[in-house]
């Protein structure tokens, strides 16, 4: 890697935006690309070597099945949701040309701990974000409570998996605006030895 390529790195790493799913459009990747995306998404840290995530791909023929399970699901969770929310329900079904659901998928009985399992899945998610970005696409990964719901689980995990989140992949239908980010000076400290421990 030479020098002009790191610093396109990190210009490409400092302004990696998210997107909200519902204003993402067509096109989307490709099936070569998104393989190449979950590709560089598994490159990530992983102690014990236990790949503690997987993937499961909503292809657009699924999508109103996947908004007739949220209905029942929705049903469930909210008994008074209103007509607004069922239609909510029904756009987060169909939004975005990709959808996948990350799902942690931890080893439970091994020495690795589940949390640092859990950590892995993060990143990731994070570099399934970057590598979308790359390829000139946008993401946005989304939880709610269609993540939390049992139903949904059920629908995507095995026993003992949860869902870490949906991610939306698609061209943004509108520039993606930058938001306001912390104060790395309000978020970093040194570390001092207590006294006496």
């Amino acid at each position: 890697m030479t020098l002009n390529d790191r610093s396109s790195a990190l210009a490409f790493l400092e302004t990696r935006r998210s997107g909200k799913p519902r204003d993402l459009i067509g096109p989307g990747p490709s099936d070569a690309e998104l393989e190449h995306i979950l590709n560089i998404a598994i490159r990530t840290p992983d102690h014990g070597k236990l790949s503690p995530w997987r993937f499961v791909i909503v292809d657009r023929k699924q999508r109103q099945a996947l908004a007739d399970l949220l209905a029942r699901a929705l049903a469930e969770h909210d008994p008074g949701a209103t007509s607004a929310h069922y239609a909510k329900a029904l756009e987060f079904a169909h939004q975005a040309p990709v959808m996948i659901v990350l799902i942690s998928a931890p080893v439970r009985e091994h020495k690795i701990p589940v949390w640092e399992q859990e950590l892995s899945c993060g990143a990731v998610a994070m570099n399934l974000l970057h590598a979308a970005n790359a390829l000139g696409y946008v993401g946005g990964w989304i939880t709610g409570w269609q993540a939390y719901n049992d139903r949904v689980r059920a629908a995507f995990c095995e026993e003992g998996q949860r869902i870490a989140g949906f991610i939306f992949i698609g061209t943004p239908a509108n520039p993606v605006e930058e938001r306001p980010r912390p104060l790395l000076a309000d978020l970093v400290r040194d570390w001092q030895p207590a006294e006496r421990d």
